[in-house]
């Protein structure tokens, strides 16, 4: 899958135009999806000196990306006719979705399981409780 990434607020915690905190658990999900094959683009709003120092980041943490900020590494902006700032991705993770972020253990099982963020909270609701032990008096 082709997977874009935000950056602030979601791989790190929002401390813009400083880098935040990493958020638990962000760039060791991200090496994974990379070694599954997934094809990984940050996807920020940061520009210049900003989103070099945000690529170097997580470059010093093992995630390499794919592309950033655009479709492919070989993209140039003056040389596609159709060239877009929309990312033609297969998912986006990204901190400021309608109903937010949710943990990066959870991302990993929407992405690797194939399932929606509603049937993962579903199974994980609906996971069998065990009874509660019998009082001497119930029995």
């Amino acid at each position: 899958m082709t997977i874009a990434v935000d950056f602030d607020g979601t791989i790190v915690e929002h401390r813009y135009p400083e880098i935040g905190k990493e958020l638990p658990f962000a760039t060791q999900t991200l090496k994974m999806l990379i070694e599954q094959r997934h094809k990984l683009i940050l996807w920020s709003v940061r520009e210049g000196k900003l989103l070099d120092d945000a690529v170097e980041w997580c470059r010093q943490r093992g995630v390499e990306f794919y592309a950033v900020n655009k479709d492919f590494p070989e993209e140039e902006e003056n040389k596609n006719q159709s060239f877009s700032r929309k990312i033609k991705a297969d998912v986006w993770i990204d901190d400021r979705n309608l109903g937010g972020l949710p943990d990066w253990g959870t991302i990993y099982q929407i992405i690797t399981e194939k399932k929606t963020y509603e049937q993962v909270l579903h199974e994980r609701l609906s996971a069998e409780v065990p009874e509660p032990k019998k009082k001497w008096w119930q029995f």
